[in-house]
């Protein structure tokens, strides 16, 4: 049986070729994706601000520890590109052919840190 780690990846992007539509849904939920709300979770959970510029995914990804960091980065950032083409509209079977059926709007290249919490090291202050 192998080894599973939890590791904690975030996917930073940036938001392109916003159409008016966009921009006016992204402005009305951005209370909903400001700092206050950032956790990490399996889903994902996504960060911005009223400028519109990066964004930000916070993941947890339980993987095989021999797969390493990378396999967790390649995870979130599938869960993120996944996430995106949802909250743009793009239909699951046009997403391949890059059919854009949504509101308009597209991001640019995905960027991920990850932290393997399970190597963690804690140093804990003297009493």
């Amino acid at each position: 049986m192998t080894t599973q780690h939890t590791y904690r990846v975030i996917v930073r992007g940036t938001f392109q070729e916003l159409t008016d539509e966009a921009r006016a849904r992204l402005l009305d939920e951005v209370e909903e994706h400001g700092l206050g709300q950032t956790r990490f979770t399996p889903e994902g959970s996504l960060t911005y601000d009223r400028v519109l510029k990066h964004f930000s995914y916070r993941f947890v990804v339980v993987s095989d520890a021999a797969d390493g960091e990378e396999m967790a980065a390649v995870l979130a950032e599938d869960r993120a590109e996944t996430a995106l083409k949802a909250l743009a509209g793009v239909a699951e079977a046009d997403a391949g052919a890059g059919i854009d059926t949504g509101i308009g709007f597209g991001f640019g290249e995905l960027r991920s840190t990850v932290t393997d919490m399970d190597t963690m090291k804690i140093n804990r202050k003297g009493r």
